[in-house]
């Protein structure tokens, strides 16, 4: 089994002020996620099932009608097709979890380290 290390991976932008170091395998998608605080993702759905674990930060999810507010050490398990959105209360560090793989997570821009310090970048995303 191949060692993934995420730290020396190149940074893929997800979203304004959402970047990541990603893995794909022929099963799933893993991406350990940066999240400027107060940026907010906005409601969405997609066929993956989603596991999100905190590792540092605060994040509040909202699943369908549900409100979970997440702090580092907790995880959230989110169906496919359930509507979903989110809010970073403080700047957070996220494990991200898909299956099958994000598909339209292999194509997202990389960024480069002066892009990094400025990733709110404009208002459309290449992914949700």
């Amino acid at each position: 089994m191949p060692l993934i290390d995420y730290k020396n991976l190149p940074q893929q932008r997800i979203w304004p002020g959402i970047t990541g170091s990603i893995f794909h395998s022929e099963k799933a998608t893993i991406g350990h996620i940066n999240i400027e605080e107060g940026i907010l993702l906005p409601t969405h759905q997609h066929p993956h099932e989603q596991w999100s674990h905190v590792i540092e930060g605060v994040f509040e999810f909202v699943l369908g009608d549900e409100k979970i507010v997440l702090e580092a050490g907790a995880s959230v398990y989110i169906p496919s097709h359930l509507p979903h959105s989110g809010r970073a209360i403080t700047a957070c560090k996220i494990i991200d979890c898909f299956v099958p793989p994000r598909e339209d997570w292999q194509s997202l821009p990389f960024v480069s380290g002066d892009q990094l310090s400025n990733a709110a970048g404009d208002a459309e995303s290449p992914a949700t």
